[in-house]
């Protein structure tokens, strides 16, 4: 995805990196945009560009708001928190695209999340070699 700022990121690349994986869509969701895979909503983009709302496991999303309260908060959807609220001009980009793969994972079928982490580990694999 190219280089990145340390503590920004931008709705551009959210959405680049959103649509880079696998069978992503992006639909109207209302008034947002919303990133799905085969129909299921896995993260959506408010209006006003400076958000990112995303759809993680209960267990990801108490660790990622204790790691990164700078640029997460909690996302209720009445007294439910439904998933995390990012503040992109403050986020990292790396944690940014962790929660998103976490949430698309979360929502892939099952065959297609694990044909996804394995080609993932083959990749991390060669590049240690290389």
């Amino acid at each position: 995805m190219g280089i990145l700022k340390e503590n920004a990121m931008t709705m551009a690349q959210a959405r680049r990196f959103a649509q880079s994986l696998p069978e992503v869509t992006e639909e109207p969701h209302f008034q947002y945009s919303s990133f799905r895979v085969r129909g299921k909503i896995f993260a959506t983009a408010p209006p006003d560009g400076k958000h990112l709302h995303v759809f993680v496991a209960d267990e990801d999303l108490e660790i990622a708001l204790a790691l990164n309260p700078a640029f997460l908060e909690a996302l209720h959807w009445g007294t439910k928190v439904a998933g995390l609220r990012v503040a992109l001009a403050k986020a990292k980009p790396a944690v940014v695209q962790k929660l998103l793969t976490q949430a698309w994972s979360r929502k892939a079928p099952k065959s297609l999340a694990s044909r996804q982490a394995r080609g993932r580990s083959k990749r991390a694999g060669q590049s240690d070699v290389e």
